[in-house]
């Protein structure tokens, strides 16, 4: 050990690594400038330390691509070093606007295809950054949350998948049902809620005269995020929707 790698032995956290799918690619884009902008701004006394190296970048983005064969299959590359790294890989699940070839016909990707680009990138990194932590915007598989029948539990299934390949963190948003941590319960998941981003955009874009606003939940799902809204909003709540299902013409 160099005398100065002694001093990165006990530090909890390594370098920062962003990796965006083709499916987040905006949103990745703008997350990585926010950062480079805040920590470029930000003091703090430790910043020439040798312990902070890398601290300060001009983007966090790491190189990598999902390639395709002719049959359709796919291999991950990453074109740089990740070892010791704090890793972030970003995709969004639901963006059905990439394409790619299947035996010269053009193909949507589909939620399957990206979730597995997702493994096909951690399987790349080889176990070397410090962490992996995953960033799906919508959770994939989180409709199919729970059992009714003799049915696959494919959120929980994914999610041990991703623990067991090394993805320690978890982080998603507004998940249909919070209850599918328990897949991963050793595991960190974190379900953040925009609610507050919601209502602050309804209030800023919406003429809204509280005395004649009604708050009402679509289902029961939705009763206790409409019973915040109408607590901010300061109006009534007026009760939900019940729905039925037709169960001969499910689709």
């Amino acid at each position: 050990m160099r005398p100065d790698d002694s001093k990165f032995a006990t530090v909890p956290v390594g370098k920062l690594g962003i990796i965006v799918h083709p499916s987040c690619a905006e949103l990745g884009k703008r997350i990585d400038q926010y950062i480079v902008n805040w920590r470029k701004e930000r003091e703090h006394e430790h910043k020439e330390n040798v312990v902070f190296k890398d601290y300060e970048q001009d983007t966090y983005i790491i190189d990598a691509t999902c390639s395709r064969f002719g049959t359709g299959e796919a291999k991950a590359l990453i074109s740089a070093s990740v070892r010791g790294v704090d890793l972030y890989i970003l995709a969004d699940v639901l963006n059905y606007s990439l394409k790619y070839k299947v035996c010269g016909h053009e193909n949507h990707m589909s939620p399957d295809d990206i979730y597995a680009d997702v493994k096909r990138i951690i399987g790349a990194a080889s176990g070397k950054p410090k962490s992996i932590t995953v960033i799906m915007p919508f959770l994939y598989e989180s409709r199919q949350h729970k059992r009714t029948a003799r049915e696959s539990l494919d959120c929980a299934v994914a999610l041990q998948e991703l623990h067991a390949l090394g993805g320690e963190n978890i982080i998603t948003f507004d998940v249909h049902d919070s209850n599918v941590q328990n897949a991963i319960p050793s595991s960190s998941f974190d379900n953040f809620y925009p609610t507050n981003i919601l209502l602050e955009k309804f209030v800023t874009t919406e003429d809204v005269e509280n005395e004649n606003l009604l708050a009402v939940s679509p289902d029961n799902g939705a009763l206790k995020r409409t019973r915040f809204y109408a607590n901010m909003l300061g109006c009534e709540l007026g009760g939900h929707f019940e729905k039925h299902r037709d169960l001969y013409k499910v689709v």
